[in-house]
């Protein structure tokens, strides 16, 4: 497979930012193809190799770990040595790694804020930051409200009655990244749903900055979206505190929330002792557009941009129906790229991850975005309510031009928390639904059991469970050798 003589080859000199393909260039198969041409990091696809599901681990990344475990383990032996430590030793292994990742020396009595330190912290934010913060959590609310589950209970013929309930859980914690940015809006999006499901008890996790500063709007968010606590700790030693508790942390029921590679393989390291949302991985975005539309190439090329800047390993994807309308977008990135003040980043996210899809029509644009089951999914389209319906597999979708993917990031409404990497194709959105737990009620009367409790005991007996046969039976009044009223 080469790259289409559209433009060249991506990373050649003069040549474009990212790899473009016709699809008549990918044979009978496209979608296996482009999943072929789109593989990435980890996520859902995480493995025992150097990296996780392929992903060649930075050089960067490799000295610092060898700086501090004095060995070069690879990302999950790091990983594992630390949630074996954390789970032997609890909170000395909590303080020891935080001082050894982050630097930040903290005593068991220094891990958590509280309250008041929110409230302190919100109160220090001018009034034009408390307000936006304040719409983005309201937004998020009502989204996150109108989308509660219902129990219900219905009852037949013979006066049985069966249902389902919902009921929230005890305690969750949502894990908030630190590193590039303070995240304040994944912490509304993983917080705010918890307490709208009605989790008694939301802690937060999310690594200490210098000194074990927590950034101000960090703590804003907490104070708004009803965190209980927060625990200034990050990375593997505090999803594995986290999951099996110590002296000072909790174990809680589940843990949610996006993160590196280590945090991502603590969580598939734990799981099982602990429940998670998902295994998400480095962010994406699809945006589909037709010449017909007549979006403006800037605006496209500046959305793609949005998820190139958060990490060398963000995929950005354009599929457009015409050749001179990706051109005017390879054109615009390449001029707003260098404008950015994490160019360096945005610009190998492109170099690395970055495609443009030239399509003959829309069917095969949707062919290729249900193959890539985006993150992200924009359609920048005349029509994008006709093409919705042939999308199966996108975790977020912006319909329409004014429908830009940063504004679902922060207080459109709708979560951001969602399946990477291909898993769209079976997981969706953190929600409500994500920190309930469902289950099923079941009375059967009297006479119900008259009715179906005949073929309760023949289907038992089919499969050759003669306890389950009897269990039934008995109530019957029938004898071992199933002889009575049954």
């Amino acid at each position: 497979m080469v790259a289409s003589n559209v433009t060249g080859k991506a990373g050649e000199a003069g040549g474009p930012l990212v790899r473009v393909w016709r699809t008549e260039e990918l044979g009978e198969r496209p979608e296996r193809e482009v999943r072929r041409l789109l593989r990435r990091g980890f996520g859902s696809e995480v493995s025992d190799g150097p990296g996780a599901g392929g992903v060649e681990v930075a050089p960067e990344v490799m000295a610092r770990t060898l700086a501090i475990f004095g060995e070069p383990l690879s990302p999950l032996q790091a990983v594992e040595r630390i949630v074996r430590d954390v789970a032997r030793r609890g909170d000395e292994a909590v303080v020891e790694w935080t001082w050894r990742i982050d630097g930040v020396k903290l005593e068991p009595e220094d891990f958590w804020l509280g309250p008041a330190d929110f409230e302190k912290a919100f109160q220090s934010l001018d009034l034009a930051t408390r307000d936006d913060l304040e719409m983005a959590a309201e937004r998020i609310r009502r989204f996150h409200r109108a989308a509660l589950p219902k129990g219900f209970f219905l009852q037949d013929e013979a006066g049985n009655v069966m249902g389902q309930r919902f009921v929230p859980l005890e305690r969750v914690a949502a894990y908030v990244p630190g590193g590039r940015a303070p995240l304040f809006s994944t912490l509304l999006m993983t917080v705010v749903p918890a307490r709208i499901a009605g989790v008694d008890e939301v802690i937060v996790a999310t690594p200490p900055g210098p000194g074990g500063e927590v950034h101000p709007a960090v703590l804003a968010a907490a104070r708004l979206a009803g965190a209980s606590r927060l625990l200034r700790v990050g990375g593997a030693q505090a999803i594995a505190a986290l999951a099996y508790g110590t002296a000072s942390i909790p174990a809680v029921d589940k843990i949610v929330g996006p993160g590196n590679l280590f945090v991502t393989l603590a969580k598939r390291l734990v799981f099982g002792a602990v429940g998670i949302d998902m295994l998400a991985g480095p962010s994406e975005v699809v945006v589909v557009a037709e010449k017909l539309a007549g979006t403006d190439p800037a605006h496209l090329a500046a959305d793609l941009l949005s998820q190139a800047e958060h990490d060398p390993d963000a995929a950005c994807i354009l599929v457009a129906d015409d050749v001179e309308l990706a051109k005017q977008v390879l054109h615009e990135l390449e001029e707003q790229v260098e404008t950015l003040p994490r160019a360096p980043v945005a610009r190998e996210a492109l170099t690395r991850h970055g495609c443009v899809f030239v399509v003959r029509n829309l069917e095969e644009a949707a062919r290729i975005v249900n193959a890539i089951a985006p993150e992200h999914l924009e359609l920048q389209l005349k029509d994008p309510w006709a093409f919705l319906s042939q999308v199966r597999h996108a975790g977020a979708i912006f319909l329409g031009p004014h429908s830009c993917e940063p504004l679902g990031d922060y207080l459109a409404g709708p979560n951001h928390v969602l399946p990477t990497g291909g898993a769209a194709r079976y997981a969706s959105m953190l929600g409500v639904e994500d920190f309930l737990r469902r289950s099923s009620v079941l009375q059967v009367s009297e006479e119900g059991l008259l009715e179906i409790g005949g073929t309760a005991v023949r289907l038992a007996r089919m499969e050759g469970l003669e306890a389950h046969a009897r269990s039934v039976a008995r109530r019957l009044g029938e004898d071992e050798t199933g002889e009575g009223k049954a």
